[in-house]
């Protein structure tokens, strides 16, 4: 790690965190993760990875726009039509909270497209409820998303007070109140304001709210490291020094290239785009996992030993689009073009 006080961005810190073994790791496992990713792009067959622990169990991509839910959401939820900016943090909004394609569609096949023209919140209410009477689930594992006050929506199930909450902050003028904000910081404080709205689910949402081109913050000022990223941030590193968790993460985005060559890593990037920070905070999640296994003695906050999610493949090929204003679904389609080549 290169020896220095100059902190992330330009901030100046007396002294620099100290490393663990765990660090390398951090570098290692997003390069094998891309390698990964890649390898499944273009249609190898499994393993993908001569790395056990990445055979055998779960892991989300290196990039968080790469995940097969945050593509869904990009293709299918933001970028499927000519929304209006409230139709856009609606059905982005709607999306996430209950962060399930299948719950998406199952709305989509009662009510045709998904938008403020056709919501309506006990039909909408009424085909929730019939779904988890059949025993379906309507939420996705990924993370929990809360309920609203047992006082306030006492009697209200979770989902009905999802799809209230929705409507009121459509009224309250929400979504004119993200575009006018002039950072994601801004915009992030805006929904930390929301009832239920946590750190960890403002910073999200606003992430996904981000992929659109109503909003246009800047993605390397502002992060917040959620909780397993607080417990990889603790195995790689044995002291802070004068840094923050933040700034931690602030560092591993300015120095990423520094260490893929220190360590003699070849990294694939996605078509030339650097890791930000929402994807070094998730990168730290994802090395909490992996340490369980590969660093079973280094401990983190929660003290958890086990990865739960093994790794069950959903094809064997699939394509990938980022939102336009990234610039790289171009050069997606010439590296197909130039794969195919005859």
């Amino acid at each position: 790690m290169p020896k220095n006080n100059r902190a992330p961005f330009g901030f100046v810190k007396l002294e620099r965190p100290k490393t663990s073994i765990v660090f390398d790791t951090y570098w290692e496992f997003a390069t094998k993760r891309q390698d990964v990713f890649f390898s499944r792009i273009n249609g190898g067959y499994g393993p993908w990875s001569s790395d056990p622990i990445l055979n055998e169990f779960k892991f989300t991509n290196a990039y968080r726009a790469s995940d097969r839910v945050s593509q869904y959401l990009i293709r299918n939820v933001i970028y499927s039509g000519n929304w209006s900016l409230e139709d856009t943090v609606f059905r982005v909004l709607l999306f996430k909270l209950f962060n399930k394609i299948e719950t998406w569609e199952l709305l989509e096949n009662q009510f045709g497209e998904v938008s403020l023209g056709t919501f309506d919140i006990d039909r909408y209410d009424q085909a929730l409820e019939n779904a988890m009477s059949a025993g379906g689930a309507i939420y996705s594992a990924a993370y929990i998303i809360p309920s609203g006050s047992k006082k306030k929506y006492a009697g209200v199930r979770k989902h009905k007070f999802h799809l209230l909450l929705l409507d009121s902050l459509i009224k309250s003028k929400l979504p004119m109140q993200l575009k006018n904000s002039s950072s994601m910081d801004e915009g992030f404080h805006t929904l930390l304001n929301v009832e239920s709205f946590g750190r960890f689910l403002a910073y999200q949402f606003i992430t996904d709210l981000n992929y659109s081109e109503w909003l246009n913050y800047s993605e390397t000022e502002f992060v917040v490291p959620g909780p397993g990223a607080l417990d990889g941030i603790r195995k790689c590193f044995t002291s802070l020094g004068d840094y923050s968790e933040p700034d931690v993460i602030k560092m591993m985005v300015e120095e990423q290239d520094l260490n893929f060559e220190r360590l003699g890593l070849s990294f694939k990037s996605i078509w030339g785009r650097p890791l930000q920070l929402i994807d070094c905070q998730n990168l730290f999640c994802e090395v909490d996992k992996y340490s369980r296994v590969a660093h079973p003695d280094i401990q983190g906050i929660s003290g958890r030993t086990r990865i739960k999610q093994k790794f069950k493949p959903k094809s064997t090929a699939f394509s990938m689009w980022y939102p336009p204003k990234w610039n790289l679904n171009e050069k997606i389609c010439l590296a197909t073009r130039e794969a195919f080549a005859i």
